[in-house]
Formats: structure tokens, sequence, C-alpha cells
């Protein structure tokens, strides 16, 4: 009978998920002796004994390894047994580099939400339960390899009903490092603005009641704050808005169950399936229409949760503490971040206190510190697939596999829905969700973001790429390292996150529409057909440019993106219009300054961008004149477009170099549609019609077999949808966003991309 000895070291997410548990069980069974640890890498295993259980073992990581792990690489080489008496889990070795994948906090297990509404068991009703299986990863780690030493709960010695769950190798609990009970894990208290009203399970009955009677809440949850009121109390959903500066933006909300959310929205397969997965993010839901008889009473939600909009963001209870809370309340509640408008979420309570006070009338909050703010992801299901909008827990940090070429990028996004990305060895880590970077706020938990990961993985970049804008504070930030800088065109970026999230190859003909970004040319881009290749990419078409007045106040007020349309087709008889909407709507003072800054060109940059054309038709066909948030106008017109038409407007190509899209055509025949009072549907649905026709037009005349889609404007599903429909009928492939966001949350992934291919241009013309 022959023996060896196996040295095995496997890559991937490897850590936090009871990989080393798995490996010590599977040892035992198979009788062989050796030892296992968590590495700044990954994890280590030496495995002897005879040789065919030693190669039974090697398969059997593979193939039974779980859930929750995934393994990247698994190497082994072989040698002469030593002599191990017994097989053991080793304390972990934090040396060497850190590039171990970093799990992604986990929803609540089926096992332990069992136990914790099983009034026999210790852990009844206790909000902080978890095993290996489930649990906070990303959100209490502070440094490799994943170990209680290194996490947050450093601070809460295990006591001894859990230290020997932690060390029975039969126990589903064995090595989980966050393991707790209410003997010595953390606890919840309740607060108002000064004091303390209760805590344990009478602070989450208490908070429940507070609730019900119309009461705001700041929740401490897994990745921050919730602020949580009734969804079905108009006047406490009015007070949050009204409290928290937020209009019209819709509010996500957190059902008690699956059942509920199908008594108001159509629930598909794999939206449930989603809605019930680890990650438990919002999911984008068609709202059911009213009918006379219901099957089910459906949940009451008010109005004002969602104003004007077809869909809900809903999600379920992913942590013990919403699970006991949702239990208690049995409705549904609005749960959104916990900030003020374009701030970062809270995470601690003495932030919250001071920044939330005003907003929250009481604060459920708990002892277990948070280490790194992770908002909650969006998701939308779009021909059977999931594609993420919003990039946080549950998902991130996003591991990606890349070539190990061209050293260490760090990547610093956009200036909007910002995030940050990490390129490493072969693995590219995309960080949370950080927004907006319009605040002071924002901005510090940029900086910190992008310093925590270069902390995180010990990593000193090589190279720091950013968008070509050089007043983006994340562009200012990127000049501050000391580093070379690859300043990478915000749509080819796009366009190279599209291909990387596909795992494709250049070369491809990319699709990037969206709201703005700054051109080579200096003007601003946004209706974008760009040829990529793996030395750049070259401009082949785009919209026919117009002017903004006011330049950044066009985004918020629509109407002066369609009276700018009207100026660039009528020039100064634009006058002779004035009973359309746009024009109607704007005061004799306004069209005075605007029409100035026309005549002039002053403060009234160029656009090719989309987003504003689709802001110019929502104005044009009355529906919106002015955004309390980012892309209302884009959203109502989509939503508008329910007409059963397949007709479209003219519209022309101009054949140069570039080709530009003339919207001229198009526009004038629905300025005939409004004077004809056509309906608004019918005008949004020949809309959609016509941008079809042109993505597609356009397509035939470059030629590229691969048609990438992304771009904020590509969020829209009416316009995806179709795309995709059309170019596949006429044999194109087609690659739309999955993992990443097609907004400028997928930016950083793209300039990485762009950094690799300058290093590599350099190396080929050394």
């Amino acid at each position: 009978m022959s023996t060896t000895r196996a040295r095995i070291f496997v890559r991937g997410a490897v850590q936090g998920v009871g990989f080393r548990p798995f490996v010590y069980r599977l040892a035992n069974e198979l009788h062989l002796y050796g030892s296992v640890c968590n590495s700044s890498q990954g994890v280590a295993i030496e495995a002897e004994g005879e040789a065919q259980l030693v190669e039974n073992f090697i398969n059997r990581l593979r193939s039974e390894k779980p859930p929750r792990a995934s393994i990247r690489d698994l190497n082994c080489s072989f040698d002469e047994p030593i002599g191990f008496l017994d097989f053991e889990i080793q304390e972990s070795s934090g040396t060497g580099d850190k590039t171990a994948h970093v799990l992604p906090d986990i929803g609540t297990c089926d096992d332990c939400l069992r136990e914790i509404f099983d009034p026999t068991n210790r852990r009844y009703l206790y909000p902080f339960t978890n095993c290996t299986n489930c649990g906070p990863r990303f959100t209490i780690i502070n440094s490799l390899p994943y170990d209680r030493a290194n996490t947050s709960m450093q601070s809460f010695a295990m006591c001894e009903d859990c230290d020997a769950e932690y060390r029975d190798s039969n126990d589903r609990r064995f090595h989980a490092q966050p393991n707790a009970c209410p003997v010595c894990g953390p606890h919840v208290e309740l607060f108002d603005a000064k004091e303390l009203l209760g805590h344990h399970r009478g602070a989450i009955t208490l908070a429940a009641h507070m609730i019900r009677m119309g009461a705001i809440i700041a929740v401490k949850g897994v990745g921050g704050f919730h602020l949580i009121a009734d969804a079905a109390n108009y006047e406490a959903i009015q007070t949050l808005r009204h409290r928290k500066y937020r209009e019209e933006k819709p509010f996500a909300l957190m059902f008690p169950s699956l059942d509920l959310v199908r008594t108001v929205c159509h629930v598909s397969d794999l939206e449930a399936q989603l809605l019930r997965s680890p990650q438990a993010p919002i999911v984008l839901l068609e709202r059911l229409r009213p009918t006379g008889s219901p099957t089910h009473q459906p949940a009451r939600i008010a109005p004002s949760v969602a104003p004007n909009n077809p869909n809900l963001g809903v999600m379920l209870p992913y942590s013990p503490l919403h699970h006991i809370l949702m239990r208690e309340l049995n409705c549904p509640v609005v749960a959104t971040s916990g900030n003020l408008s374009d701030e970062p979420i809270c995470i601690d309570e003495r932030e919250a206190k001071e920044r939330l006070r005003g907003i929250a009338d009481f604060y459920l909050v708990h002892d277990r510190p948070i280490v790194r703010h992770a908002d909650d992801s969006v998701v939308r299901c779009i021909r059977g697939r999931e594609i993420v909008l919003r990039n946080g827990r549950g998902y991130a940090p996003t591991s990606i596999p890349t070539s190990p070429e061209g050293g260490t990028v760090l990547a610093v996004g956009a200036h909007l829905k910002n995030t940050v990305a990490l390129k490493r060895d072969d693995t590219i880590v995309i960080s949370q969700h950080i927004g907006d970077l319009e605040t002071k706020e924002a901005h510090c938990a940029f900086r910190k973001i992008a310093t925590d990961l270069q902390n995180f993985y010990e990593a000193k970049p090589d190279i720091i790429a950013c968008d070509l804008h050089p007043d983006y504070s994340s562009t200012t930030y990127a000049r501050e390292l000391k580093a070379p800088v690859v300043a990478v065109q915000h749509h080819h970026a796009h366009v190279l996150s599209c291909l990387v999230d596909n795992q494709l190859q250049p070369p491809s003909l990319g699709i990037a529409w969206d709201g703005t970004g700054l051109g080579i040319d200096g003007t601003i881009w946004g209706g974008e057909f760009l040829r990529v290749t793996q030395n750049g990419f070259e401009r082949v078409a785009h919209l026919r440019t117009f002017r903004l007045p006011g330049g950044d106040a066009a985004a918020k007020q629509p109407s002066r993106s369609a009276i700018g349309l009207l100026y660039e087709i009528f020039g100064k008889e634009m006058h002779r219009y004035s009973e359309l909407p746009p024009l109607a709507h704007t005061s004799r003072n306004e069209q005075v300054l605007i029409r100035q800054m026309l005549d002039h060109s002053t403060n009234a940059p160029l656009t090719s961008s989309m987003g504003r054309l689709f802001d110019a038709v929502a104005s044009l066909t009355g529906l919106r004149h002015i955004c309390s948030f980012e892309g209302q106008a884009a959203m109502e017109l989509e939503f508008a477009a329910t007409a059963n038409t397949t007709d479209t407007y003219p519209f022309s190509i101009h054949e140069r170099k570039p080709m530009v899209i003339d919207w001229e055509p198009t526009i004038v025949a629905i300025i005939d549609d409004v004077q004809h009072r056509v309906a608004p549907s019918e005008i949004a649905t020949k809309f959609h019609n016509t941008l079809v026709r042109i993505i597609v037009s356009v397509a035939k005349k470059v030629g590229e077999q691969t048609v990438c889609l992304t771009g904020g404007c590509f969020q829209n599903k009416l316009l995806l949808t179709q795309s995709i429909t059309q170019l596949e009928s006429q044999k194109f492939g087609v690659a739309w966003h999955q993992r990443v966001p097609a907004n400028d949350g997928g930016i950083a992934l793209g300039q990485i991309a762009a950094a690799m291919m300058a290093v590599e241009k350099g190396a080929d013309e050394r």
C-alpha cells in the first residue's frame, strides 16, 4: 500500500465559509493526517495517508466544498510522508502578501433562523445568532486572515458553551469566527435623544411598538443604520421625506415574508430566489395592478413610498435583528439608508445620534462595532438574468479574476455613484458603493475606503487610474498619491467595464449612453458609439451636440435641456413655440437668462448626452420639468412608454468620421405630436422604439460582431430589453452588465482595464 503527502494551497472565497471545518471533517472521514490553516493568501493544507485516499480527498475538496465557498485555484505538490499523528486546524498565518478573498456579509441561514424562533433554544430571539454558513464578514473584519482576533468580535470572549461549539468538529459553529450567544455576545439597546429606554428583547419589542405608533427608528444593522418607518403610515413617510430632504425618490421596503410581497408585486422564480438568497439584496419588482377581488389581502403601502413609480424596491429580513423586528411587526416597513441625502450611511451610534438628530425619533443600537459601511445592494432581473444596480452588502467586495500582468493598480472611479477598485496580482477587488462625491462627508468616506482597500491588502499601487475630468474630487485624490496616473475617458471605461464583466476581449462596439462624461475634445459626451480595441478606442458615432444652458443645472431642470434642443433647431425663432411645455413652464425672466446663455454660448456647454436627450423629451411631453433626484425625468419617460405600437420617429445619420446621429427629425416629429395632443404614452413608446432603431442602424454600419450596452441609460429596462432583442435578431453578439453596475458604479473596473492596457502597450513599445 503506497502512501503520500499532499501539500495543497487553495485560493478563492475560502475564508469565513466553513472551509477549514469542512477540510477537517473530510480528512478525518478518510483517515488522513496533517493540518489546515488560513493564511493571508487563502487556505493551506497538508494531508498524508494512503495515496488513493489522498487523491479522493483532493477531488472532494472541489466537489463537496461548502455552499458559500468558491475555489479559484487549487495547487498540489506531493512529497514523502513525515508521520503526522492526527489532523488539526492550526493557528492562522498572517505572513506574506495579503491576497485572500474577503467574503461579503451573508444573510441568516435557515438553521440559525429556526433556533432564533425556538423558545427552547438558548439563542431564542438573540439578534446576533450566526454560524459558519451565515453572518457578518466584510463589515466586521479588520485584517487578513479571517480570524476572530482580526474582527470586531475580538472584544467578546466566548462563554463556555460557545467555546465548546467552536471546538466541536461535528457542530456547524466549528470555527465560526463571529460565534456568540446572549451570555457572551453583543446586545441591543433602545434610546431616544437623551436616555436608555430598553435593552435586550424588550428593546426590540418597544421599537416595534414605536414604529406602529408612527415613529421613525434608526436601526443599527450589519453594514450601517436604516431609518425605519411603517410603510402604510402616510404621515410617517411624509415626515421622513421632509426630515431627510428626499422629496420624491422611492424608498426601499422590507417585508416580513415573501408571501406578503406577492400580495403587492409580481415575483418571478428568479426574483424570489434573489430575495431569499444569502445576499438578500433589494430587488426591483413590478407592482401588481389593483383587481376587484384579490386572492389575498394586499399589504398596505402608502402611495408616498414610491410616487408615480410602477416598481417597488423590496427586500426581506437578512440579519437576526431584522428577522426578530419584522416578526414582531408583521407588516412592511420603509427601510432606507441612515443618512442625509448625499451623505454616507452612519455606522456608529454616536455618529448616528449626531448626524441623524432631527430625523430619527429613537435609536435601536448594538455594541458590535461596524468596521466599514455597506449599503444594501440593489438588483433587478432582465431577460432571466440578475443585474446589479448598486454594489453593497452581500455582494461587496466583488472579486474578478484578471491577468497577473500589469502590477498593482488602484482605480478611484467617477464622481457619481463612486466605487473604487484595486488590482493585485490576478484579482480585481471592487469596493462597496460609496455614492456621489458631492459633500464633504461623502468625500471623506471615499478617501477612507480608498485607503482602507490599500491597507487591507497591504498594497502599494504602481499605477493610479482616474477619470479624465480634472475637477472630479476622485481625480484630485489620484494626483495626490505617489504613483503614475493614467486618466481614462469616462465612456471608454464604461465599455471596458462591460467587457470585463462579461469576460470578453476587444474588439467590440461599445454603446455608452449616460448623463455626462468629459470627452477628449473637451465637450460633454454621453451618447457615444466607441469601437474599442486593445490599443484604445475610436469614437465612431455620437449624438448631434446641443447646448445645455446652465451646465450642471440642466441635469436638475429637464426644461433647460429641452430649451437647448429647441434653440439648436429653431435659433432665435424659438419664441414661436412658447406654448410647448418646457417654455410654458419657464418664467419670462428665466427664459431671458437662458436665452442670453445660448446666444453668447456662456455657461452653456456642448453635449452629446443621451441622458439629457431623455430629459428633454420628458419635458417636451410635459412629464417632468424639474427633477428632485437624478434620473427622475428619464425614469418617468420609461414608465410612460406603455402604448402598444412599433412605430418610430424619423432620424438621420450623417456619414462623417465620426458619424453623427441627428435627432432633429425626431424632435420635430415629437413637437408635432405634442401640438396635436398625442398621448404621452405613445410619444414615449415611439421615442424608445426610435432609440433601438438607431442602435441597430449604427451597429450595422460599424460592423463589429460584439455590441456592449453600458452606461446609466441602460438601467432602463425597456430600452435594454428591446435593444438586446433587436440586435440579436440581426445576429450580433450582445453584452450587458451583470455583476458590475452599468452606471458609474462600474467605472473603476473599466479604469483598471484601461490602465492595464496602457501598461501592456508601453511594454510592447519598449
